[in-house]
C-alpha cells in the first residue's frame, strides 16, 4: 500500500511536516519536482572582515609576482652568462645542459608565480560571493547593458585593483617583464642577416686551401675537369665555430677551358679558366658535391638542383631560386690561388635581404 492509499491523519509526522498545511506545499512540490532549492548563506573569509589579513595576503600576492620578475631577469642572466657547453649533474637524471637547466627553472618560476599570485589573489581578496542571476535573452536589451556596466563596475572596485596599489604594481611589472624571455628565444632564431648572413670568411688576400690536404692551392693543383673543396686561410677543424662558418664558406673549384665559359664576368672573375663557386646549395643549404665534366654541370644531392658552372651557375634544373654565388680568384706573388673578395651576394638559399 503507498503512502497515498493511507489517510492523511495516519501519515508519519515528517510527511506531514513535509506536505504542510492542508497539503499546499505537497502540491506546489508535485508541480516542481525539481525546485530551486536556493544558495546557501554566505560564509564570509578572515580577509574579509580582518584588514590585516587582507594586507597579508596583498604582500603574499605581491611576492609571487615579484619573484616572477626576479625569475624573468634571472632567465635572461641565464642565457647571456652560462657557456651552452657548460653541463652539471642532477640526480638521479645525470648531467645535463647548465644553460637548459637554468632557462627551464627561472622560465617555470616566472610562469609558476605569476599564475599562483592571480590564484590567490583571486580566492583571498576579490569577491567570493555567488549570486543567481535569471537567464535572458540572446539579444541584450537596454537594461541588460546597464547592468552589464554596472556588474563589471563593481567587479573592478571589489577586485580592490585601484586601492591596492601593490598588487597593481607589482603585476603589471611581472606582466611587462615575462615578455622579455620570448624576446630574448628570438635570438636562437638564427644569425643577424646583417653581418651573419651577408658575409663570409673569404676576403681579399685569403688563400684558397684544399680541404684534404690542408694545403694552399696553386693554379697547377687543378686539372681541367676535376672537382676541387677549398676553405678559408685560417679555418681549422678544431676552431669552435668551424662547422657555423664553413657552412657559408665552402667553395668548389673547378677547370674549364677558357673558350666553354659562357658568361662573361665569371671568365673575368677566373683565373685561366679556374673557377670558384660556393659549394652551398641555393635551394635549402645542401652541400654540392656531383659534377658532369662534359657538360660542366653541378648537381645537388638532396633534390636535384642544377648547375651550369659554364655558365655563371644559372640554375637548368631544380626547385633552386637563383645561380650559385661566384667567388673572385686570381693568384699572388708566391703563385698561390687567392680570394680577391668575398662573395657579392649571400650564400645560401635566399633571404629577405638579398641583392
Amino acid at each position: 500500500m503507498s503512502s497515498q492509499d493511507i489517510p492523511e491523519e495516519n501519515l508519519p509526522a515528517e510527511q506531514d511536516a513535509r506536505h504542510g498545511a492542508h497539503g499546499a506545499v505537497s502540491v506546489a512540490d508535485e508541480q516542481h519536482p525539481f525546485a530551486d532549492p536556493g544558495l546557501p548563506p554566505h560564509e564570509h573569509r578572515v580577509q574579509d572582515i580582518d584588514e590585516r589579513a587582507a594586507k597579508r595576503s596583498e604582500r603574499t600576492v605581491a611576492l609571487l609576482f615579484t619573484l616572477s620578475m626576479l625569475a624573468t631577469v634571472g632567465f635572461i642572466a641565464s642565457y647571456v652568462t652560462i657557456p651552452h657547453d657548460k653541463s652539471i649533474f642532477v640526480f638521479p637524471i645525470g648531467h645535463i645542459s647548465a644553460m637548459n637547466f637554468a632557462l627551464g627553472l627561472t622560465l617555470g618560476t616566472a610562469l609558476f608565480s605569476i599564475g599562483a599570485g592571480a590564484v590567490h589573489w583571486a580566492r583571498t581578496l576579490m569577491s567570493d560571493e555567488e549570486v543567481a542571476d535569471e537567464r535572458h535573452a540572446i539579444e541584450a536589451s537596454p537594461e541588460v547593458k546597464a547592468k552589464v556596466m554596472a556588474d563589471f563596475k563593481q567587479g573592478a572596485k571589489e577586485s580592490a585593483l585601484g586601492r591596492r596599489k601593490l598588487i597593481r604594481n607589482t603585476m603589471f611589472g611581472a606582466l611587462a617583464l615575462f615578455p622579455l624571455s620570448g624576446v630574448v628565444l628570438l635570438r636562437d632564431l638564427g644569425p643577424l642577416p646583417g653581418d651573419k648572413l651577408r658575409h663570409t670568411l673569404w676576403g681579399k688576400g685569403k688563400l684558397l686551401v684544399n680541404m684534404n690536404t690542408n694545403e694552399p692551392l696553386r693554379p697547377s693543383d687543378v686539372a681541367v675537369g676535376s672537382l676541387t673543396f677549398a676553405k678559408p686561410e685560417g679555418l681549422e677543424e678544431t676552431d669552435h665555430d668551424f662547422q657555423n662558418e664553413i657552412a657559408k664558406a665552402a667553395l668548389m673549384i673547378v677547370r674549364i677551358q677558357p673558350e666553354n665559359i659562357k658568361d662573361k664576368r665569371e671568365l673575368e672573375w677566373s683565373h685561366d679558366g679556374i673557377v670558384a663557386y660556393s659549394k652551398i646549395c641555393t635551394h635549402v643549404g645542401c652541400p654540392i658535391s656531383l659534377y658532369e665534366q662534359q657538360t660542366h654541370h653541378v648537381l645537388c644531392p638532396c633534390h636535384q638542383s642544377t648547375f651550369d658552372l659554364s655558365d655563371g651557375a644559372r640554375v637548368i634544373f631544380g626547385p633552386a631560386g637563383h645561380a650559385l654565388p661566384q667567388l673572385r680568384i686570381g693568384v699572388n706573388d708566391e703563385g698561390y690561388l687567392e680570394a680577391l673578395g668575398d662573395f657579392e651576394e649571400p650564400v645560401g638559399p635566399a633571404f629577405w635581404e638579398r641583392g
